[in-house]
């Protein structure tokens, strides 16, 4: 049997205004970064009571810290182990193609093609995987950083190693960047939407208009043709061009280019801009060659990433229903033959319950926004259910009650469930000294508790669960791991917790490499690492982020 593992760095998706949450008084602000003897944690709490650093910036002013919160269109890094992009290269990219690009956006989009292009597309992603399938591997895990780009992967390289060893390509210092004990390989890949957005009827389950033409598209003169020579000062990455104004993605519209392979409108999960449903690679297995599908991710279980491995809305905003698709139970979009539901689920959610939710239409039940503790009960073996449920309890490890359900839903043939989180339904953000205490940003600062740190998992943690459920796959499976807290510490522009955030998914991929060595699986296995998008972190002074990091390993 050949298997095969993909990693995708991706997806929650956050609110983006700055300002929107009270960020604390720069005295309140200055004191913390005073009495903090973490550097980069101190660097973080000056730079938003000052609103300046000499180190890094968000946005495209450089003498402001915190100007921008959302997406950008920055091309973000792939990387493969196991197998090359080899394939790829000799097709060319579709950025130097006409024809190809039309078929892509329906149009050809201004300013995008460039006969040069040495950058893929995220349908590229989907396509890879399937031929990987063609070609004998069987075992698909999808990791994705969600909001991880060059810049931010570089940061965490600096701060980790102490040191500025790279200033292009693919860098040093991270795990999934010195990893060479199997062949490997690195691109870069763009990220841009169909359509800006679309209005939909989520009770129809219908898209209503999408708009006459598309308006992605990547223009590398204004964007660069490589993420180390772009230009920073410029307004193009963020969709504000006027002369050539490129939407962003989301993290939907991403995900469902790399599980399905078509460009589709910001919002959509595996809906087309024409409004037809579209069946991601993890339902192809599943349903073609009785693969086995999970998703791990530690943002709550039901955002645009973790939904778009497997359900069909045509609004991310859709939760309830989401995780319905999820667990195989009748959704908005699946009413009468719902899903056969994926095999592992395990992420963020708990403890979410709110009274209204207008985003999720008129079949919204009061409770859990995310996954409703009806539906949880219905699919729990307790009643009849397929699913071992395994959730934060008070008093109890997180990791260890995780661990214990994974390994008894493996020895008596259970699905499996694991739901937990803190207050927001994501795990605690790990900031970048390896602690969880994290400090201000744009949206003000949180805290643990002890109770909190002990009664969740990481997300390390989850994966080994989710690894060792599925390895009991007689024909394969199908992962995804998806990183969103990366995604949620650049919305809030949130350096330290931005770092700490790619280093905990680091930890994750090597406990998938560590699993590989175990049980001797490179022969039927692969891994890709990616993102869905970027954000607008700016590094104006590697020495400074390498010093911080230097300081951290000598204390």
């Amino acid at each position: 049997m050949h298997r095969i593992l993909f990693c995708f760095f991706s997806l929650a998706f956050v609110a983006s205004t700055f300002g929107q949450e009270a960020a604390p008084s720069v005295e309140t602000a200055q004191r913390a970064a005073a009495a903090d003897d973490d550097a980069l944690r101190a660097m973080q709490s000056d730079a938003i009571s000052k609103q300046r650093s000499d180190a890094v910036h968000w946005g495209h002013i450089r003498d402001r810290y915190s100007t921008w919160t959302n997406h950008s269109n920055r091309l973000i890094p792939v990387y493969t182990f196991g197998l090359t992009l080899a394939a790829l290269r000799e097709e060319g990219s579709v950025y130097a193609d006409p024809k190809r690009l039309e078929k892509l956006y329906d149009r050809v989009p201004e300013g995008t093609v460039n006969p040069t292009a040495m950058y893929y597309d995220q349908t590229d992603i989907y396509r890879l995987q399937m031929a990987a399938v063609d070609a004998g591997y069987s075992n698909i895990i999808l990791m994705v950083f969600d909001g991880m780009d060059w810049q931010t992967t570089r940061a965490a390289a600096l701060y980790k190693t102490g040191r500025v060893a790279y200033q292009r390509g693919r860098g040093t210092g991270l795990s999934f960047q010195d990893f060479r004990r199997i062949q490997t390989d690195f691109g870069l890949v763009c990220t841009s939407p169909l359509l800006a957005g679309a209005k939909i009827d989520v009770d129809a389950q219908a898209v209503i208009s999408a708009g006459s033409e598309s308006t992605g598209g990547y223009d590398p003169i204004r964007g660069g043709r490589e993420p180390w020579n772009e230009q920073s000062g410029r307004d193009y990455l963020l969709g504000l061009d006027r002369e050539q104004p490129h939407d962003v993605t989301d993290s939907a519209s991403s995900a469902t280019s790399m599980t399905c392979g078509i460009k589709t409108f910001n919002g959509a999960i595996n809906i087309t801009a024409e409004g037809e449903q579209l069946t991601p690679i993890a339902r192809i297995l599943q349903d073609e060659q009785d693969f086995l599908a999970g998703i791990v991710t530690n943002v709550p279980v039901s955002h645009a990433t973790p939904a778009a491995a497997y359900a069909n809305n045509v609004t991310r905003k859709d939760y309830q229903d989401i995780s319905r698709d999820l667990i195989g139970l009748p959704s908005s979009s699946h009413r009468g033959q719902p899903l056969l539901g994926v095999d592992v689920l395990i992420g963020g959610g708990w403890g979410e319950t709110v009274k209204s939710d207008k985003g999720q239409g008129e079949n919204f039940v009061p409770g859990n926004r995310y996954l409703h503790e009806d539906d949880l009960a219905q699919v729990d073996v307790k009643n009849g259910g397929l699913y071992l449920v395994a959730q934060r309890s008070e008093g109890k490890s997180g990791r260890k009650s995780l661990m214990e359900a994974a390994q008894k839903a493996a020895d008596e043939d259970h699905r499996l469930i694991g739901f937990y989180g803190v207050r927001g339904g994501h795990l605690p953000f790990q900031t970048a000294d390896g602690k969880y205490n994290p400090t201000f940003d744009v949206k003000a600062a949180e805290t643990y508790s002890e109770q909190d740190l002990f009664e969740n998992p990481t997300l390390a943690d989850m994966t080994a669960a989710a690894l060792l459920k599925l390895e009991q796959a007689i024909d394969g499976f199908w992962l995804m791991i998806e990183a969103g807290d990366i995604d949620w510490a650049n919305h809030s522009n949130n350096i330290d917790n931005s770092i700490g955030a790619v280093l905990s998914g680091e930890a994750a991929f090597d406990v998938v490499m560590q699993w590989i060595d175990e049980n001797n699986a490179w022969s039927y296995t692969a891994v890709i690492i990616t993102a869905d998008h970027g954000h607008f972190l700016v590094i104006d002074d590697a020495d400074r982020l390498a010093e911080a990091g230097k300081k951290m390993k000598n204390e």
